[in-house]
């Protein structure tokens, strides 16, 4: 309890927990309840309204304004704050639990698409996560007396390695580009690598370097091979394998 009194709710830090902890739960829960209702079991059901099917997505994102705007107005302490940032939780870990829906605009939640939905979430939970244990840009909280007064040379800092995201998100290293912006170095790496070949990095810079061109392709190539199976097996533990090719075309038809 003393850890949590200092390190959470003394820094204002209790919100992010409640709404962290929130949207996991809330993820997990709905992938139980669609999972349940694909398999035919238990008392749930799909809602529909005058014959259209009412996503989740919709309520998420009511319950994510009416929690955003609520955590706005209440502040980082009080029962008001936690509150709001418990709706909020639940409105996005809906939103984002269809994810790929709202970027196909299409319903892809049980297909190889879908997967993009597992994967935000993950990603989400994990950078929020590293909020809340500390971690901020270049280590900004672990600063002595003498680095604080010095906030020009910080700031510099955070900008470069910012920079450094944007050069690995244009290189097509979207996970790394995110996940550098909290942790130290990590944008640098993925900045300084080859970018994928179907990156804008490559088609801009790699157009007339056919070494370059080649070498992208085959260290891309290698790291699908070797990561690709193991990230789709935990994406379908998680949110549950998509339909098979065959099945979804003959529904199709």
């Amino acid at each position: 309890m003393g850890w949590l009194e200092r390190n959470i709710i003394e820094p204002g830090k209790l919100p992010l927990l409640l709404a962290l902890v929130a949207f996991v739960l809330t993820f997990l829960i709905t992938r139980l309840i669609t999972r349940l209702i694909r398999a035919g079991k238990g008392p749930f059901g799909n809602i529909s309204s005058g014959g259209v099917h009412v996503h989740h997505v919709v309520p998420g994102v009511i319950l994510t304004i009416v929690g955003g705007f609520g955590a706005v107005a209440g502040g980082r302490h009080g029962f008001g704050a936690c509150l709001a940032a418990v709706v909020f939780g639940i409105g996005a870990g809906l939103v984002l639990d269809e994810f790929a829906l709202v970027l196909h605009l299409a319903d892809v939640y049980w297909t190889p698409d879908g997967r993009k939905s597992v994967e935000m979430v993950v990603l989400t939970a994990s950078l929020v996560g590293l909020l809340l244990i500390g971690f901020s840009p270049l280590g900004v909280d672990d600063l002595n007396d003498d680095q604080q007064q010095n906030r020009a040379v910080v700031l510099v800092n955070i900008v470069v390695n910012f920079a450094f995201a944007l050069i690995a998100l244009f290189k097509g290293k979207v996970r790394l580009a995110v996940v550098g912006v909290i942790i130290p170095f990590v944008a640098l790496v993925a900045a300084v690598r080859l970018a994928r070949p179907t990156s804008p990095w490559a088609k801009r810079f790699y157009r007339n370097r056919p070494r370059a061109r080649a070498k992208s392709a085959l260290r891309s190539y290698h790291h699908d091979r070797r990561w690709a199976t193991p990230m789709r097996a935990v994406q379908d533990w998680i949110g549950g394998a998509p339909d098979p090719e065959p099945a979804r075309s003959l529904e199709r038809h």
